[in-house]
């Protein structure tokens, strides 16, 4: 004696989203009363549910419960065939245990979840888009993009051509709109595009009848059902044509590529105006410098050409002196001395003409650290010192303040870290007179580091004047 259990249908079809039934007998051959525990085991237990889950028979007798397939339209619900089992378990006898088993066949769905981003680019040329994608359908599937534009200014590539994924997986295509010509001058060009996010289209040929696999007993699509089934399953659909999928299996998705000329319009009025400037320059202004040019120098060869010429006996009587022979005046220009043979009486504090020569000096100030020194050149008397170069040299890096004077004259103060050498020249000489001095006062606050790379103890400037040392003139 043994516990029976049969399944209304040896194989059953079910969409994901709908809902197939069928019935399992169960009959108790024991010569006790008997309770069965129905349990749904298998790939399909999940959404798999018998009413009801228990029964208490009778010797001799059977009783037929309902068993309800309704797999969810999820990638969860993986297309194609899977075993579904119903386990049988008597609870006096829990060894009589059965489990009949049938085949169910869950039909394939296609869903897409798409979106473009970003949705509008700017550009001279080109624009580049990532456009990620996610299969919401139950059975792998290859993705192609398939881009459109209303006109013909826009090239596309996409970047893989294609992208396979399994149920619930995510990827990305990369996509670049390419305008044909470029946009030199003007206004900024908008053209908009769609993005049409699809399976690949199946290889003509091996497109699906409509029929289950089972479709040729009938029993897989509903056809001719057995004894005892209280629901047909829904038949499989027929794979649609690429033109007629749905918004789901074909999303399409909106972008922008918005091409900016390379030069803006402000930019060409800039260049008009430029252009206007130098046309401008060239008609009216060039001629007219060119003119006030020419006359100047006219006026100036007539001036000199007016001029008389000075007797070679007169006072003063060089070229271009003065008339009258104003002794004052200078006879050859830079020279700063009257030529010819009269001299004027020389002054207090003034050099002798034709005595003076090259004289330079050394100034050295080492000066301890926060102390101050000062260092001179003294002028001989007699003497008159025009000084017409001066280089200071700080070599150590010292930080302090230096302060220099000619005479009673304080040509600068200089902070000490802003140089390491510095120089003065004059056009000009400084004039220094008799019994005065060059004085160059230094305040150390930190001594430097000179080039052996160990800080030196104290301060230590060096001043070099350069310069012409004349004789003092004399009364007549």
């Amino acid at each position: 004696m043994t516990t029976s259990a049969e399944l209304g249908l040896p194989a059953l079809t079910v969409a994901p989203g709908g809902v197939a039934t069928t019935t399992l007998t169960v009959r108790n051959d024991l010569d006790i009363v008997e309770a069965y525990t129905l349990e749904v085991v298998g790939d399909c237990a999940a959404w798999t549910t018998v009413e009801p889950a228990r029964v208490s028979l009778f010797p001799g007798t059977s009783e037929t419960v309902t068993v309800r397939l309704a797999p969810p339209r999820s990638p969860a619900a993986r297309a194609g065939e899977f075993p579904l089992g119903i386990r049988v378990l008597p609870t006096e006898r829990p060894e009589l245990v059965t489990v009949p088993e049938t085949t169910v066949t869950v039909t394939p769905f296609q869903e897409l979840q798409a979106a473009l981003a970003p949705r509008r680019r700017r550009g001279w040329l080109r624009g580049r888009y990532r456009t990620s994608v996610r299969n919401l359908g139950n059975a792998p599937g290859t993705v192609v993009l398939t881009p459109g534009q209303a006109g013909e200014e826009l090239r596309f590539r996409a970047t893989p051509e294609r992208l396979r994924l399994e149920p619930g997986e995510s990827g990305e295509l990369r996509l670049q709109a390419r305008a044909r010509k470029l946009i030199w001058f003007g206004k900024q060009a908008s053209w908009p595009f769609e993005v049409a996010v699809g399976p690949e289209p199946a290889p003509a040929g091996k497109a699906s009848d409509g029929r289950g696999k089972d479709s040729k007993d009938g029993k897989g699509t509903g056809g001719a059902a057995t004894e005892g089934t209280a629901a047909t399953p829904a038949p499989t659909p027929a794979p649609a044509p690429a033109d007629a999928l749905t918004a789901a299996q074909r999303p399409v998705l909106e972008g922008e590529f918005i091409q900016l000329p390379i030069f803006p319009k402000w930019l060409l009025a800039l260049l008009a105006a430029l252009i206007a400037l130098l046309l401008a320059w060239f008609a009216l202004v060039r001629p007219a410098v060119r003119s006030s040019a020419k006359q100047a120098a006219e006026q100036a060869v007539a001036q000199q050409s007016a001029t008389p010429a000075v007797p070679a006996g007169s006072p003063g009587g060089g070229p271009g002196a003065p008339a009258g022979g104003n002794p004052t005046a200078p006879g050859k220009p830079g020279s700063g001395q009257p030529t010819g043979g009269g001299r004027p009486a020389p002054g207090p504090g003034l050099a002798e003409p034709g005595t003076g020569r090259q004289s330079s000096a050394t100034i050295d100030v080492p000066t301890g650290a926060g102390a101050a020194a000062t260092g001179s050149y003294q002028v001989p008397h007699g003497k008159v010192f025009d000084m017409t170069d001066l280089v200071i040299a700080n070599f150590q890096g010292d930080q302090g303040v230096v302060t220099i004077t000619a005479g009673q004259k304080v040509l600068n103060t200089i902070a000490l870290e802003t140089f390491r050498n510095q120089d003065y020249h004059w056009v000009t000489p400084i004039q220094v007179p008799e019994d005065q001095a060059v004085t160059a006062s230094v305040t150390c606050e930190s001594p430097g580091t000179p080039a052996s790379g160990k800080q030196a103890p104290t301060c230590h400037e060096l001043l070099n004047i350069s310069g012409t040392l004349s004789d003092i003139r004399q009364g007549n």
